[in-house]
C-alpha cells in the first residue's frame, strides 16, 4: 500500500497536498475509495480512505491507526566520514533501509572529499529527499535526519551523547557483538572514509571512551562498511530476540 509523509493529522482526516497529491493524483492514478498509509513521521502510521481528490489536494478518512513496527529499538546514529563522488548518497539511501535514526557526515584527516559547510550546504536538500524516498519504500516510521556536515572531534563529542560509541578501525581486534551486548538504548557508530583513519583519530577516539571495534579480517569499501556496521546491528537487535 502506497505510504506518504506529512505533519497535517486531524482528529477523523488528513490532507496531503504539495508533492504528495501530486503523486497520488498524476503518478498512482487515485481515486476516491483508495486506501492509503499516511505516518506522522514521529512512528504513527494511519490507514486511510481517500475521500476527495485533485491535482493539488487529497482528503483522506483515518480508519485506523498504530504505532510503526519497523524501527529499529535501538536509536542509532551513523557518523560517516566524506567520501569521493556520489556515493554518500549511496550511503544514507541505505542506511535509512537499514534502520538509522539520523546520518552526520564528517570531515577525517583521509577524506578526500573535502567540501566546505556552503557547498555542502547546496547538496542537503538532495540527500534529505533521498532519505525521504527510502523511508517510504522501507516503511519507515520516520525520516531520518541528514544533519550538516561536522569537524573530526565535533563528531567525538557528539558521540559521547550515545549510551555506547563506537569506531571501527582495520587493526582493531575487539569484535563488535561484544560492545552490543546487553541491548543499546542509543549507539553511535564512526566509518571512515576511503582512507580510514589516521593513528591519531584513533588515539583521540580511544582518549574519550570511543570502543575500536573491527568488521574482520577482510578491509572493506567505505560505503560496504557503513552497510556492513548497519546490517550486523540491525541482525543483533531485530532478528536475534534480544
Amino acid at each position: 500500500m502506497p505510504r506518504f509523509f506529512t505533519e497535517i493529522i486531524g482528529e477523523r482526516e488528513i490532507i496531503l497536498d504539495g508533492e504528495n497529491a501530486t503523486h497520488i493524483s498524476r503518478s498512482l492514478r487515485a481515486k476516491i475509495g483508495d486506501e492509503l498509509i499516511v505516518c506522522d513521521g514521529k512512528g504513527t502510521d494511519y490507514k486511510t480512505k481517500i475521500v476527495s481528490i485533485d491535482n493539488s489536494t487529497v482528503t483522506a478518512e483515518i480508519i485506523d491507526s498504530h504505532r510503526c513496527v519497523t524501527e529499529s529499538p535501538c536509536r542509532i546514529t551513523l557518523f560517516q566520514a566524506m567520501p569521493k563522488s556520489d556515493k554518500f548518497e549511496l550511503i544514507v539511501q541505505k542506511a535509512v533501509e537499514l534502520g538509522v535514526y539520523e546520518i552526520v557526515p564528517v570531515l577525517t584527516e583521509f577524506c578526500v572529499s573535502r567540501p566546505d559547510e556552503k557547498s555542502f550546504n547546496k547538496k542537503l536538500d538532495r540527500y534529505q529527499k533521498i532519505a525521504l524516498e527510502a523511508a517510504k519504500q522501507c516503511g519507515r516510521g520516520i525520516i531520518p535526519i541528514v544533519r550538516n556536515i561536522m569537524g573530526y572531534k565535533e563528531c567525538i563529542a557528539k558521540m559521547q551523547e550515545s549510551e555506547t560509541s563506537i569506531m571501527f578501525y582495520e587493526n582493531a581486534t575487539s569484535a563488535l557483538q561484544k560492545e552490543l551486548l546487553p541491548q543499546k538504548q542509543s549507539l553511535s557508530v564512526l566509518i571512515g572514509s576511503e582512507g580510514g583513519f589516521s593513528t591519531k583519530e584513533v588515539d583521540f577516539a580511544k582518549e574519550n571512551n570511543i570502543k575500536i571495534c573491527t568488521m574482520g579480517n577482510r578491509i572493506l569499501r567505505c560505503e560496504t562498511a557503513s552497510f556492513y556496521a548497519l546490517s550486523a546491528i540491525s541482525y543483533q537487535y531485530e532478528n536475534c530476540g534480544i
